[in-house]
């Protein structure tokens, strides 16, 4: 890691807010300005604006390379899993956090003197931050004495979070620079729990002791730097280190790729996950986390699923919704006065049993994935329609539906036309406030729906 001198800091602090390509394109050379480190930091910092406020209004982070601020966790991704782990040790370990999405900070302070019992005697690659605790998320945090370890630590986003929730946190990294510059963030975020240690993950894992909790984000590259989802194809291969995670902690998180099938990835894992977590934010699938942990029944028991997309968040046994994709058990209503489309995460689990059940609601055909109902529905995690009208692909129907309309935002669902392609048969442009959406009913019928936001 590159420490910035004070000219650096300087440039840094004076352009942040503005074009990064112009800056280098445009700026004066001061002399010992060190003019691609400065645009290295301006450009992560607008990133983790919007992406980590609150490392955004942290003086002293140092941001790595473009790509790996596009790659790394966002702060409603990591506050989600540091809500988990709290939620999971809070009856055990008596742990109270309050996570909160504020970026502002309270200064108020949490001492502590860790004892750190989970790393093997002869590591001598580690180093260790010993600063005062400043909680920029407004929390009010009392942790018992628990610990836990990230063994793929990254650029330390999810870490930082889940740090936040014990009095002894480590991060495992193999990379060095990744190493200097978690170890300087964590101090800048005031992390004195924190302990960083320079080493592969796997082998550390082998050596430590028991811990509370283990958190692993297992690299998608294979070794020619292709994208691989597959788990025994990503590094580490999780499976492989089952029976180990288990015996070395009371849970283990692991991040997945959030194009795999979330069943699968449950029986890969053969009885061992008790919570399936599904995070969208801005109605697109970010993450797919699996919670594993010791089997406590001698039959394995199916675990719970959380689809979450922002604030809309529903959880269910997936033993008692084994028919998600079960179609035409229900009859359509007479009355189609509204549509619903579920949010990106309950597309993912494929629950639709349960939305249907859960809200009153009834599926309009197969593999449609869409919902009507006769009257509004409160809280449906999804959008809202109100439906205007309903018609085929006729000419007349058509005519009707569309009644001189000019322009719509276009959907289809289970339907033998493109959105592109829907588009340019009707001859509309994009935008406005009509909705169309091309779907399949129960009988087979192509239809169009035409509505209005709700």
């Amino acid at each position: 890691m590159t420490i910035m001198n004070d000219e650096t800091r300087e440039f840094v602090a004076m352009h942040r807010n503005e074009d990064v390509r112009e800056l280098a394109l445009k700026a004066k050379r001061v002399e010992r300005l060190d003019l691609p480190s400065a645009l290295d930091q301006i450009a992560g910092w607008q990133i983790a604006r919007k992406k980590l406020p609150q490392w955004a209004s942290c003086e002293g982070i140092v941001y790595p390379p473009h790509i790996s601020m596009e790659q790394c966790s966002s702060q409603f991704t990591a506050q989600y899993k540091s809500e988990i782990a709290q939620t999971l040790l809070a009856p055990a370990a008596t742990v109270r956090a309050r996570v909160s999405d504020s970026g502002e900070s309270d200064n108020q302070t949490t001492k502590s003197e860790p004892q750190l019992s989970d790393s093997p005697e002869s590591d001598t690659q580690e180093t260790k931050t010993g600063v005062r605790v400043s909680d920029s998320s407004e929390s009010d945090t009392l942790v018992a004495r628990s610990s836990m370890v990230d063994l793929t630590g990254g650029f330390g986003v999810d870490f930082s979070y889940l740090a936040r929730g014990f009095s002894q946190a480590t991060y495992v990294e193999r990379q060095r620079h990744l190493c200097d510059l978690a170890e300087h963030n964590m101090a800048a975020l005031g992390l004195d729990q924190a302990r960083i240690v320079c080493g592969d993950g796997v082998e550390y894992l082998r050596q430590m002791g028991p811990v509370d909790f283990i958190y692993l984000d297992p690299a998608r590259r294979d070794e020619h730097g292709s994208r691989t989802y597959a788990i025994e194809d990503c590094t580490p291969n999780v499976l492989e280190l089952r029976d180990l995670l288990l015996a070395k902690s009371q849970y283990t998180l692991v991040k997945l790729s959030p194009m795999l099938d979330w069943r699968k990835a449950v029986a890969d894992f053969d009885g061992t996950v008790r919570e399936v977590h599904i995070v969208a934010t801005g109605n697109e699938c970010k993450e797919l986390l699996l919670v594993l942990g010791q089997q406590v029944h001698e039959e394995p028991s199916a675990p719970r699923v959380f689809c979450v997309n922002d604030n809309q968040r529903i959880d269910y046994d997936s033993a008692a919704y084994t028919q998600g994709l079960r179609i035409g058990g229900k009859p359509l209503p007479e009355a189609k006065n509204y549509l619903y489309e579920p949010n990106a995460s309950i597309m993912k689990a494929g629950c639709f049993d349960l939305v249907e059940e859960r809200f009153g609601v009834t599926q309009v055909g197969p593999s449609s994935h869409l919902f009507v109902s006769a009257t509004p529905v409160a809280d449906f995690p999804g959008r809202g329609f109100a439906i205007e009208a309903i018609g085929g692909m006729n000419k007349k129907d058509i005519k009707r539906l569309l009644n001189g309309t000019k322009q719509a935002n276009i959907a289809v669902r289970n339907f033998p036309l493109t959105a592109p392609q829907l588009r340019k048969k009707l001859k509309l442009a994009d935008g406005g406030p009509v909705y169309l959406f091309g779907t399949t009913m129960q009988g087979c019928d192509h239809v169009l729906l035409r509505t209005s936001k709700i």
